[in-house]
């Protein structure tokens, strides 16, 4: 099982928030067919068939645990799923 498959089920299965890397969450965002804009500390996630906008800044290294919250509610309402071959299915 690779890392982003591993994290997707961490963050679904609501294990803990805290202590998720905060590049292997952009990262699996951006497998999920987000794209990133950065301005300055703030990592800027957008999708063009969502309506929000995710802002995230790293805290040491680490994902702040409400941000690992709020990407779990938008895969879940949005039923983003990671595919077999890298790709996203809605």
């Amino acid at each position: 099982m690779d890392k982003h498959k591993r994290l997707y089920e961490h963050i679904l299965l609501r294990r803990s928030d805290a202590n998720v890397s905060f590049e292997a969450l952009c990262g699996l965002l951006e497998r999920l067919g987000f794209e990133r804009r950065i301005r300055g500390g703030h990592h800027i996630f957008s999708k063009s068939d969502l309506e929000e906008i995710l802002n995230l800044q790293p805290n040491n290294g680490k994902a702040k645990p409400y941000q690992v919250k709020q990407i779990r509610e938008i895969l879940l309402r949005y039923e983003l799923r990671l595919g077999d071959a890298d790709e996203q299915q809605i």
